[in-house]
């Protein structure tokens, strides 16, 4: 266990860190209350131990703002004579227990211990929670070791109000393990809202969030509550947190540290209860480094990293993966749909650039494009090196992209009429698109 001592006597910090690490203890000290704080929150401790009574920050206001700020290790406060009154006030503010001092060493290690037993009960509740969790949810394919770890630090981090940047590939499931670490948090009955920073114009995304008053701005025909007021007491997604614009970057920042926003408009603010998290496929200190992105604000999200490898680097989830996802466009389909071994086998070989969203989208065509129901390799149309959204072509051709969706398009719908016996209803249903769609798609293609 890693231990920080915070206390301003110099005598009883020395000889508290001396006794701890002869137990075998990870200990780091600190007299001033202010830097202890920031170290608090800057690195990982399983337990502070912290002084009452010091000058410029009592005990007290140290776990208010270590709290606030979302520290998450267990605070165990120490009070001299006519101090426990103020330790019980920091044990109705959240802190573990309390040592009356003086005291004696073997009451700090049964102390320590009986913390340490708490923590793994916490984790082993963590787990069996993480467990049911990826039963439950079948998006979630953790058969890898990588992906296991993800999982485990998501369940640990559920449980907390902390900022988390999730990072990874485009594809790899960013926004699947934010859900699933608003399901498995005290937030679950309440909503989850994912929105992606990059996909809204940055003159309507401050308005998006934040919300307006009647009359902002042209066609601000009447007051709308923004994302974060909907996300009341749940969570909220920022994807592709990356394309955030400068001027509301300060805007977030500001957001995150005082629990408030202001409607585009409007000169008062509002408190908000919302959970936040981020995703990110870009390389954040890159974007720190090029002044993109501000420093502040990226250390604010990244309390807390998870990091999702990408498809190639955890082939052991690639049969989960596919099972979950042939079943999911079976229901669309309306029919059974099943993968030859052939096809798993060139699945292991290809790269997986596009990651799992390439997987479902090769799936999902090849299931259109099966004659039986049967997923053979001539259905896939593996293009090695490419993201998998198109079949394979000519290396000397270079076709626009018009013409690529085209000929995508013409082999799918000439594969559900084959299905249906040319029953144009059942082949629109089949691809999920209106009827109407599919005539104008027919004469569009010129098909009969």
């Amino acid at each position: 266990m890693r231990l920080l001592v915070v206390d301003d006597d110099d005598g009883l910090r020395r000889s508290l860190s001396l006794l701890l690490a002869a137990e075998g203890y990870d200990v780091t000290a600190e007299g001033a209350p202010k830097t202890g704080l920031r170290r608090a929150l800057s690195e990982m401790f399983d337990v502070v131990l912290c002084d009452v009574k010091m000058p410029h920050m009592d005990g007290v206001e140290f776990l208010k703002r270590y709290r606030k700020e979302g520290g998450e290790a267990l605070v165990i406060m120490m009070s001299a004579y006519g101090g426990e009154d103020a330790a019980i006030e920091a044990m109705k503010e959240g802190a573990y227990d309390y040592l009356p001092k003086p005291f004696r060493s073997d009451e700090v290690v049964l102390t320590l211990r009986k913390a340490a037993e708490r923590e793994q009960l916490r984790d082993r509740v963590a787990r069996l929670e993480a467990e049911l969790a990826r039963r439950q949810e079948t998006d979630v394919v953790a058969e890898s070791r990588a992906m296991r770890q993800v999982m485990d630090l998501a369940t640990r981090v559920a449980h907390h109000a902390t900022t988390v940047l999730i990072t990874g590939e485009s594809g790899t499931g960013k926004e699947v393990v934010a859900r699933a670490i608003h399901r498995m948090s005290p937030r679950k009955d309440k909503p989850f809202i994912a929105v992606n920073c990059a996909a809204i114009p940055d003159n309507l995304l401050e308005s998006e969030l934040f919300g307006h008053r009647k009359g902002a701005f042209t066609g601000a025909s009447h007051d709308r509550p923004g994302l974060f007021e909907e996300a009341s007491g749940g969570t909220l997604l920022l994807d592709e947190i990356g394309d955030l614009p400068l001027g509301l970057q300060a805007k977030l920042l500001r957001v995150l540290q005082e629990g408030e926003i202001r409607r585009v408009g409007e000169t008062t603010t509002r408190e908000v209860d919302v959970r936040v998290l981020a995703a990110t496929a870009r390389n954040m200190e890159q974007e720190v480094k090029s002044g993109s992105f501000r420093e502040d604000l990226y250390y604010r999200l990244n309390v807390v990293r998870i990091h999702i490898p990408p498809l190639r680097e955890r082939l052991e989830d690639l049969d989960g993966l596919v099972t979950t996802l042939v079943r999911r466009a079976a229901e669309r389909a309306g029919q059974q749909v099943t993968v030859s071994p052939e096809v798993l086998n060139a699945m292991r070989s290809h790269p997986w650039r596009g990651n799992i969203r390439e997987l479902e989208n090769a799936l999902e065509r090849a299931a259109v494009l099966s004659r039986d129901g049967v997923i053979r390799l001539e259905d896939l149309l593996l293009n090695p090196g490419s993201n998998g959204a198109s079949p394979a072509l000519p290396s000397d051709t270079l076709p626009t992209l018009k013409e690529v969706v085209a000929n995508a398009e013409r082999e799918a719908i000439g594969a559900a009429l084959a299905r249906t016996d040319g029953n144009r209803q059942q082949a629109a249903r089949l691809l999920g698109i209106s009827v109407r769609n599919l005539f104008y798609k027919l004469k569009a293609l010129d098909l009969n």
